[in-house]
């Protein structure tokens, strides 16, 4: 029988810095002050790392615990270098294919089962209704709520066939607001008709399917509660999602150090609405004071009586039944890593999720077979914030890396996404207007008007551009013009690779925008 203070601590899960848990982690796992721990890219080096950090965590522990990952592919993905890079969702959605994206997500859950995580937080079956959304996007599986309901499906079974738990997130739906979450609390409009047509019906196949858990974000649904956000409503959680759903699983919250909840609720406080609200577990990511305030502020409103114990015991149940189900026995396999097979499946993934919107003969492929390659070709590439290490260094961006191993020719410059040196601005405008054909691949520019501005001057330059959409394709309305328009629906390492062979005439890409674009 677990004491009050261990009960508390099961509802309770937290991140940390560094790549072994600090001597206060395992001290509030040893103690049952926390029920579990999620992990972030600050706490991968490699696999080897990587499992005997959750060992550790494990065996600190005196009860079973949930190890959680935001691994879902593509943009978010905390497992890249040295893991399976996965296409992301939207990738999957135009490649329609759900024995694809069941391989995929089992895949992905297989090398998760093998570090020693058994909670993964995806798959998203978020609808991706506005283009200004700036933080769903390629994260979801596209507008058709019945595509996204069985892709999503597949993505389940996947990840439950490799071993561990799955979450439907962000309910109710992030994707009809233009606001990010991180940064101010997103209010969804419309009517509870709408919803039910079209956000929520990912959210009932799932729970239908049998998903083990649902995670609820930090949108106001005013048709049904105008005072407090999804997270804390128990409007939401309890009538919405348990009663008329009939979801009988793990709901956990988004992290709640985001600015929507803390700077309009508190640390604490929110903590205990959420509890009070039908959360069974709330995740605090990365602060250890407000790691401690939680606990606290949970334990003192159990022992007041504010928070029932029938409550807390609710959730205990769920959370020590999700546990039993993935409980972790096994030694870590780290030959399980990397697979030929794994890496096989995400590139026939991306290559099928590609999409050809637009193309001229002329110029693409830049490489087909038995033909040299155009002389004067050049890439221009919007990068990603991930490649500002290698930029900074001196180095290529990945994108470039890739095609300079095949097509050694061809000159590149690279745009920092934290924006560019006039030298770097010379040069691209330079290549663009000397070159036969350009290469621009962006990322997001629509959302972003300098970009947008700059992508555009680029191809005015230019005489001939193939425009490689490598996150959200509605670069293509925003910068049209092209000749030919690529889209990779993201741009994980199997995307990027993808990409490059298209250009260079390897396949066709056949794959189909699960999002409207050109209309």
């Amino acid at each position: 029988m677990l004491s009050l203070e261990h009960k508390i601590g099961q509802m309770l899960h937290v991140g940390f810095e560094g790549h072994t848990a600090p001597d206060h982690i395992l001290d509030w796992l040893a103690h049952g002050q926390i029920g579990g721990v999620i992990l972030f890219a600050r706490n991968v080096a490699n696999p080897a790392q990587l499992a005997a950090l959750t060992q550790q965590c494990r065996e600190a522990a005196p009860h079973p615990i949930l190890i959680s990952i935001d691994q879902e592919g593509g943009r978010v993905a905390r497992l890249r270098a040295g893991f399976t890079e996965s296409p992301g969702a939207m990738t999957l959605g135009a490649a329609d294919s759900e024995t694809l994206a069941e391989q995929v997500a089992e895949v992905m859950a297989r090398e998760l089962r093998a570090l020693g995580i058994n909670w993964v937080l995806a798959p998203v079956v978020d609808i991706a209704h506005n283009a200004e959304n700036p933080v769903i996007g390629t994260r979801s599986l596209g507008t058709n709520p019945q595509r996204v309901s069985a892709l999503a499906l597949a993505q389940i079974r996947g990840f439950n066939r490799g071993g561990v738990a799955a979450t439907a997130k962000h309910f109710p739906g992030h994707g009809n607001t233009p606001t990010d979450t991180h940064l101010a609390l997103a209010t969804i409009g419309g009517s509870m008709d709408d919803l039910w047509a079209h956000d929520l019906v990912p959210f009932r196949a799932a729970v239908e399917s049998g998903i083990d858990s649902v995670m609820v974000s930090h949108v106001m649904l005013n048709a049904l509660d105008s005072q407090y956000p999804a997270t804390i409503s128990p409007s939401i959680i309890q009538n919405l999602l348990r009663e008329k759903i009939g979801f009988r699983g793990l709901v956990c919250t988004d992290d709640m150090e985001m600015k929507a909840m803390r700077d309009h609720f508190g640390v604490g406080e929110s903590a205990v609405l959420a509890a009070l609200s039908g959360q069974d577990i709330i995740f605090f990511s990365h602060t250890r004071a407000y790691q401690q305030e939680v606990y606290e502020s949970l334990l003192a409103a159990a022992r007041d009586g504010r928070l029932s114990e029938a409550r807390i015991d609710e959730s205990v149940s769920r959370v020590e039944a999700l546990n039993e189900k993935y409980r972790v026995t096994d030694a870590p396999q780290l030959d399980v890593i990397r697979k030929p097979e794994h890496l096989a499946t995400m590139q026939r993934a991306a290559r099928a999720g590609t999409v050809l919107l637009r193309v001229d003969g002329n110029f693409f492929p830049i490489r087909a077979q038995g033909i040299a390659p155009l002389q004067n070709t050049a890439l221009i590439e919007f990068a990603s914030y991930l490649d500002t290490g290698a930029m900074e260094r001196g180095d290529s961006t990945a994108l470039a890396s890739i095609l300079h191993q095949r097509a050694p020719e061809i000159e590149s410059v690279g745009l920092p996404s934290s924006g560019a040196s006039p030298e770097l601005l010379s040069r691209a405008r330079k290549l663009a207007a000397e070159a036969d054909v350009v290469i621009l691949a962006t990322r997001n520019a629509h959302l972003w008007p300098q970009e947008t501005a700059l992508a555009l001057e680029l191809m005015n330059l230019a005489k001939n551009v193939i425009l490689v959409c490598l996150a959200n394709p509605y670069d293509a309305d925003a910068l049209p013009g092209a000749s030919t328009v690529i889209c990779t629906c993201g741009d994980s390492t199997p995307s990027l690779h993808a990409a490059v062979d298209a250009l260079l005439g390897d396949f066709v890409p056949e794959g189909k925008l699960p999002v409207r674009v050109g209309a």
